[in-house]
């Protein structure tokens, strides 16, 4: 069995929901009735895979160790809080998921610390935390609360990334019928779109994936890199509707994943509307945070310096976050080059901002940047390693 890979799969999912209904036509609250369904789902996908399962376990008992340890330090700290305890507590947490991706590559089959499914979303909701709790923003993190955060069953492999407080805000929100039956209409039918983008869709596009497998030509390398891109749009924004949709039934208004991303007109409206839960993590806890602290320790001659040159360090990490292989660092590094020249480009061109609400001046930026996107994915893809 896997999340929302197969009949099995989908019989649980019907199962658990109409408990999930019943109670919230009743106005009583879904979150102990969510977190147990989250951990029997979870739980029926990992049995066959036992030291999958042991990882997923420690995992989650070491973050929430880690979390309620650094929580409590620092209450104690009041306003003076220690930078230094803060990146440990941090490093530690991330070290799981830095663990697996090392593994990944030193050991392969014969070796593979921490690696299970889900890790890599799952230390985001921790981290998130941990610098939260720095921030002064989260004073108290329960048992139940982080449980039902940490292990959503819906976006527990892939997504969307929800953040702590907004997600608890719907979690222990107890709704009308109204409001409810509002909640389930929109949550069957993002559901149904995600079946028909993933299942239907997608499998259409992948034929011409497989069209084009091993490219030799250039409109080979270009009919490829197109099939890919619109396969993996279809194929993941699929299972994140699927996952938004069931995340609502359940009471949970999980974020969207996908803006019509290509429609962009630039690369960094593109990173506005692909992949968004994602992309809008590293800008608030990677990129901001790097900013204010070239700002603050005058790093750069100026702040179009220190921009571009985040980009490139928060693109650099996304990509090692997929994986430590030359063609999702690759593709991470293109991207944040990508992203520094378009935001040098619109801060230094007169052109530019003359002509940027033209209609001819946004086609052909349009063209352009469609084509710079299809190119990502063919170096995402590996065909070109």
């Amino acid at each position: 069995m896997s999340f929302f890979g197969s009949i099995s799969f989908f019989l649980l999912l019907i199962l658990v929901f109409i408990p999930a209904i019943v109670l919230g036509f009743t106005g009583r609250s879904l979150q102990g009735y969510r977190t147990a369904v989250s951990i029997l789902i979870i739980g029926v996908v990992f049995w066959p895979d036992k030291i999958h399962l042991a990882y997923l376990i420690a995992f989650y008992l070491l973050e929430f160790f880690l979390i309620k340890l650094y929580l409590k330090l620092r209450l104690s700290q009041g306003e003076n809080r220690n930078t230094a305890i803060y990146r440990s507590f941090l490093f530690l947490v991330i070290l799981p998921l830095i663990l697996c991706k090392i593994s990944e590559i030193a050991g392969g089959a014969s070796f593979s610390l921490f690696q299970f499914l889900g890790i890599s979303y799952l230390t985001f909701r921790a981290a998130q935390i941990i610098i939260e709790t720095y921030d002064g923003i989260i004073r108290e993190v329960k048992w139940l609360d982080f449980t039902d955060f940490l292990l959503l069953f819906s976006t527990f492999s892939c997504g969307p990334i929800d953040r702590s407080r907004r997600y608890l805000e719907d979690g222990k929100k107890r709704y009308t019928r109204e409001e409810y039956l509002d909640l389930l209409g929109n949550g069957i039918l993002k559901f149904l779109i995600g079946v028909l983008y993933k299942f239907v869709l997608a499998a259409l596009v992948h034929r011409g994936v497989g069209f084009f497998q091993d490219p030799q030509s250039f409109l080979e390398y270009v009919g490829y890199s197109y099939c890919y891109g619109i396969y993996l749009f279809f194929d993941f924004a699929g299972y994140s509707l699927m996952a938004i949709g069931s995340g609502y039934l359940f009471g949970v208004r999980v974020p969207e994943n996908f803006k019509r991303p290509f429609a962009s007109v630039d690369m960094k409206d593109f990173w506005n509307r692909w992949h968004m839960t994602l992309s809008f993590w590293f800008r608030d806890f990677l990129f901001s945070r790097f900013m204010m602290l070239a700002i603050k320790g005058k790093w750069f001659t100026s702040r179009l310096t220190g921009a571009s040159i985040g980009f490139i360090l928060n693109m650099a990490v996304m990509g090692a976050w997929h994986g430590l292989t030359a063609n999702y660092l690759l593709y991470g590094l293109y991207h944040g080059v990508l992203l520094a020249l378009t935001e040098i480009y619109q801060k230094k061109s007169g052109f530019y901002k003359r002509n940027k609400k033209k209609i001819w001046y946004r086609t052909l930026s349009w063209l352009v940047t469609i084509n710079l996107i299809m190119f990502g994915f063919l170096l995402f893809s590996g065909a070109l390693i």
